[in-house]
């Protein structure tokens, strides 16, 4: 079994040095074995996919974002950047970014994240990323999605094991661009390429929303329940290679008193093809 992982992390807002700890301590328990990061952040002295990495034993790379202006101007905090990061219980021997477009939107930076994870399966192509998230923005996002779809397809034949991608979408599930994404629902953004949402195999019953209201710092904005955060998988492989087995929402309570981040986690345990159900 190969447990995966994607969670925005919400940068340096709210009680940011408490909910790190908090964001620490929820990994631990989690033992995941690949982690995407959005919201990421990192000033002269340290960096937060590095400092988890260390407290984790995990191996890690991050992205800086070319355009961390507008988070300045958010918190009024002019010295760290925001990026995305993955972590990776195996050596990660590729990586590479790709910016994202912003066909007539505004221009927040955002990018894709590719690791190649030298796992004991054989490599897995793993992917992060983070769209725009205005609610306007569905066709910035059709157009962010089509080249993430590119992105995947280049690099999805280097390993056996089916491309997995994780991210902040911003974008319900039943949009354009996640439909576009998926491939399965319309046509895809990327001929042949199906990217199967995790979260289908869920418990129906499940709790299903990462932006919840239930989570003080998400219920500020007064907008309603949504699941934004996704893990994608390609089709599974020989024998069953990278198949969703269980998916559930993760870091969706408080810790010690402290909210992790104002999203949810999305956790998929994905089947390493050796016999498993």
């Amino acid at each position: 079994m190969i447990r995966v992982l994607t969670w925005n992390v919400w940068w340096r807002f709210g009680p940011w040095q408490d909910r790190r700890q908090a964001i620490a301590a929820t990994l631990a328990e989690l033992g995941c074995d690949l982690i995407g990061l959005q919201e990421v952040w990192a000033d002269d002295r340290e960096n937060l996919a590095g400092w988890l990495a260390d407290r984790l034993g995990m191996h890690w790379t991050w992205a800086a974002s070319e355009r961390p202006g507008r988070w300045h101007e958010r918190l009024g905090e002019a010295t760290a950047d925001v990026g995305d990061a993955v972590l990776s219980r195996w050596p990660i021997t590729d990586r590479a970014t790709l910016r994202l477009p912003v066909a007539g939107g505004r221009d927040d930076g955002h990018q894709a994240l590719h690791a190649l994870v030298d796992a004991p399966v054989g490599p897995i192509a793993f992917f992060t990323t983070h769209l725009n998230p205005a609610p306007y923005e569905s066709a910035v996002r059709c157009a962010q999605v089509a080249a993430l779809a590119g992105f995947v397809a280049g690099r999805r034949d280097r390993a056996a094991f089916p491309a997995v991608v994780t991210g902040d979408y911003n974008a319900l599930p039943d949009s354009d661009e996640m439909r576009l994404l998926g491939g399965y629902r319309t046509a895809p953004a990327v001929p042949g390429q199906v990217l199967l949402d995790a979260w289908e195999y869920a418990d129906p019953a499940a709790p299903a929303a990462t932006w919840d209201p239930a989570n003080p710092h998400a219920a500020r904005t007064r907008e309603p329940p949504a699941r934004i955060d996704y893990i994608h998988v390609g089709p599974p492989g020989p024998g069953g290679l990278g198949h969703v087995r269980s998916v559930r929402r993760a870091g969706d309570r408080p810790v010690n008193g402290v909210w992790p981040s104002d999203h949810a986690a999305v956790l998929a345990d994905l089947a390493t093809g050796s016999g498993e159900e």
